[in-house]
């Protein structure tokens, strides 16, 4: 809470206690007390947002840049904003990262791979106040130049629209410079690769031991993220009674109900889950015990024993076998229930999973059963319509005549009686 305090020759000035502990000192001047309570509480808006490191509220931030410099400059100068003229980049972005305590350590890893890049592509003491939309592209190029992929150049500028964004937020800046740049991550379908069942019964063979085998048949028959879903499943989700798998999934664990998912034990698992389990210690918790060191690579390990059991690489060694099984799974299943099972949308599964494969071509190109039964059938004539010389020709004597020797056709039910069908002789074999 802040406070208002009035001296003999009328000046006032406003008091709170920041988030360090200590208490700061705004001098008004003289100004009518009904203007110190508006700016009070603005004063302890902005100071509950410092201290919980939270961006301020759009009606706030709107009084914050309607403000003159020098009240503004009196803010600042108690830590309650950034100068709109002497905040740095650097600065700007080591309180922005840090102050992200709501996000896991992954997400805090890639924003500080972009701080990084930003602060080697603009230099670290670099106003905020200089940038410009010019400075978007220019990154989004100085990323290309080192030949950094496509995607990879979209998610970092993606980054950066997010920490400018927050400026504008604080009222740091008054535009983004990042707006423009191209920041949405596109499937790149050079690195799909759909793993047959005959390369993964190659892999599974040449799997060093009976976890090995469960981590792969996990990610290549139940879908599963590698590492974060296989190394945080335990023995208590895996319910034998019903064939059923809880699935704990970090990755979404933020999204409503998105903590985990119900999937079955499908048959080509169940083996693996199985024997992991009946050579598995007593005392074990989780499924993959020797294998949750932080040094631990799976992927380069991996990718080790594929070659090993003489198949080549492919390119996204762990979500290509997940999108590889929710490809497959839609053969069978709607669509909803294989992404209620994989744990993604329906339009990240289009956008990012789903694949064609050969076996799509070459069922496309089987004949159809059913054509070649009758391949030549004609559709019941309707009464009164005499049939085509040809089609006569072609039919095998006998087959639609009756013992007096016509021809023999349906007709369609008529008027307003019971849908009963009649049979009209309409013309000679003769």
């Amino acid at each position: 809470m802040a406070s208002i305090s009035k001296e003999p020759n009328g000046r006032r000035t406003i008091q709170f206690m920041a988030g360090d502990g200590k208490r700061r000192s705004i001098r008004l001047g003289k100004v009518a007390q009904r203007v110190a309570e508006g700016i009070k509480y603005r004063v302890e808006v902005i100071n509950s947002a410092v201290i919980a490191k939270q961006a301020i509220d759009p009606d706030t931030a709107r009084w914050l840049a309607s403000i003159d410099d020098k009240l503004y400059a009196k803010l600042a100068s108690v830590g309650l904003c950034h100068s709109r003229l002497t905040a740095k980049l650097g600065e700007f972005l080591d309180e922005y990262v840090n102050g992200r305590t709501d996000v896991k350590q992954s997400t805090r890893d890639h924003l500080n791979r972009v701080k990084a890049d930003l602060t080697d592509c603009f230099g670290a003491e670099t106003p905020l106040a200089a940038f410009t939309r010019a400075d978007g592209e220019r990154f989004r190029v100085w990323l290309v130049e080192k030949r950094v992929s496509s995607n990879t150049v979209r998610r970092r500028c993606g980054r950066a629209k997010q920490f400018f964004a927050h400026a504008v937020d604080r009222e740091v800046l008054d535009r983004n410079p990042f707006a423009e740049v191209k920041s949405a991550v596109h499937a790149n379908k050079s690195r799909y690769h759909f793993v047959t069942r005959e390369d993964a019964e190659k892999v599974l063979d040449a799997c060093p031991d009976a976890e090995w085998r469960l981590i792969f048949a996990l990610c290549r028959y139940a879908g599963l993220r590698c590492p974060s879903e296989v190394l945080a499943l335990k023995w208590e989700h895996v319910n034998w009674q019903h064939d059923r798998l809880t699935v704990p999934s970090p990755k979404t664990d933020h999204h409503a109900g998105g903590d985990c998912r119900i999937i079955p034990i499908f048959p080509e698992l169940h083996p693996y889950l199985e024997d992991a389990q009946r050579l598995a210690p007593r005392t074990a918790e989780h499924v993959i015990t020797r294998n949750r060191s932080e040094n631990a690579n799976l992927r380069t390990q991996l990718h080790r024993i594929i070659k090993g059991a003489g198949v080549k690489p492919w390119p996204k060694v762990f979500q290509n076998l997940r999108s590889t099984r929710e490809t497959e799974l839609t053969e069978t299943f709607p669509l909803h229930v294989v992404c209620s099972w994989i744990g993604n949308s329906e339009p990240v599964a289009s956008k990012h999973y789903l694949q064609v494969t050969d076996g799509h071509f070459a069922q496309a190109l089987e004949p159809d059963p059913e054509a070649l039964q009758n391949p030549v059938q004609h559709a019941p004539e309707t009464f009164g319509t005499a049939p085509h010389p040809a089609a006569l020709e072609k039919e095998k004597p006998g087959k639609h005549c009756n013992n007096s020797g016509s021809r023999v056709f349906e007709a369609p039910p008529a008027g307003l009686e019971p849908a009963t069908r009649r049979l009209t002789a309409a013309c000679s074999t003769n």
